[in-house]
């Protein structure tokens, strides 16, 4: 893992971010000497299948869910 400061980073961004892709190597951002960001080279992450009816039965709606009957109580619904 290569250590830089953030003013290095700042200076040759895009030529880091470039070897951080095509090396996979792993940067470590610091000011002051205490580490800010890590930049990793992003990874494919594969698709996760979703099972439908997963959650049935697990919330119940009481009462009228879209007139909540607070009309009594504000001016401006009325």
């Amino acid at each position: 893992m290569t250590t830089l400061m953030a003013s290095d980073f700042k200076a040759r961004c895009l030529a880091i971010i470039e070897k951080v892709h095509s090396n996979g190597e792993t940067v470590l951002v610091t000011r002051r000497g205490k580490p800010l960001v890590r930049v990793l080279p992003a990874t494919e992450c594969p698709a996760r299948s979703r099972k439908l009816g997963t959650l049935t039965g697990e919330a119940t709606a009481k009462g009228d869910i879209v007139h909540a009957g607070f009309e009594h109580e504000w001016e401006s619904i009325k």
